[in-house]
């Protein structure tokens, strides 16, 4: 993989910057630089390929779905999972209630919407919150090869102060029993809200992205952190519903599975060979990375990686 071309595509992606808008829902998100425009690469070999911003640090917002998503899968089987959440794409916003009430017998249409995320979180082994939290945030250390994560204090109390619409799916799903009734729905919360605190940059996202190419195993020291099979659900999910309201159409236009966060990052698994992280926080009205969705088709183009 050539980096002067990966440089080329990264530059060629900025005009598309102008056309989208920072996340403005939680305040601390409007604070960011709008131009910032980052891209990294790793491959099995090791090679890692990066431009732009690729070491500024931003939260991972719902990229970390992906993480608690094989977390519940590790600690329940699929048939357990299926009874909570299903794996089925959404034609609506991430986080829409209407689709619990009418549709799926209340059951979130997948893992990767939020009241997905929260569901699969209330079904973590761990039996007290900070437990759960800290089950996550050392599950991301590990799979970034980055001991040094941590968690945005200031955007965790922003998401906390603006979340009403995640209290409002949990404590629904909580009236149908898809979550518990013994569970503390506001401390259930501050686990999720934490999670998508955590900060990390390119290069984390594609050394947790390689992982899941190699069927969740260190391609460097050939540590297994979960199975194939749990690895091949999480990317096959990602593929379809990874990217919200638009995962057929990348499906089409890129073919890589991803998943995508409102902070501007995209997190790309290219089976068998390379994990792709990429940064750049002016949004489409999906919420997704404008100018990083381009760079994602574009170096999927240039360098023929659909898998279909």
């Amino acid at each position: 993989m050539d980096k002067n071309i990966l440089e080329d595509i990264l530059q060629n992606s900025r005009k598309y910057i102008q056309s989208g808008e920072v996340a403005t829902y939680i305040p601390q998100l409007a604070k960011v630089n709008k131009e910032d425009l980052g891209l990294c690469i790793k491959d099995m070999n090791g090679d890692m390929y990066a431009c732009g911003d690729y070491e500024k640090k931003f939260t991972i917002q719902s990229m970390s779905k992906i993480i608690t998503f094989t977390s519940c899968l590790l600690d329940n089987s699929i048939e357990n999972v299926k009874k909570t959440v299903s794996f089925e794409p959404t034609s609506t916003a991430f986080n829409a209630i209407v689709d619990l009430e009418i549709k799926n017998r209340h059951r979130p249409l997948n893992p990767f919407i939020n009241a997905g995320a929260i569901a699969c979180i209330s079904m973590l082994k761990e039996k007290t919150y900070q437990e759960k939290f800290d089950r996550i945030i050392n599950f991301i250390k590990l799979l970034s090869l980055n001991e040094n994560i941590d968690y945005d204090q200031e955007v965790y109390e922003s998401e906390r102060k603006t979340g009403s619409r995640n209290r409002a799916l949990a404590y629904y799903m909580q009236s149908t029993g898809i979550i518990d009734k013994d569970v503390d729905i506001e401390k259930l919360l501050e686990v999720y809200f934490k999670i998508c605190s955590i900060k990390v940059n390119c290069i984390d996202l594609s050394n947790i992205a390689l992982i899941y190419a190699n069927n969740g195993v260190n391609p460097f020291t050939k540590e297994r952190y979960f199975s194939k099979e749990v690895s091949k659900i999480v990317v096959a999910t990602m593929a379809l519903c990874g990217m919200y309201d638009e995962s057929g159409e990348i499906a089409v236009t890129v073919g890589i599975p991803s998943k995508s966060g409102v902070s501007g990052g995209i997190l790309s698994v290219l089976p068998s060979k390379m994990g792709i992280g990429i940064y750049g926080p002016a949004l489409n009205d999906k919420g997704t990375s404008v100018a990083g969705l381009k760079i994602l088709e574009s170096v999927s183009e240039k360098f023929d990686l659909s898998i279909y």
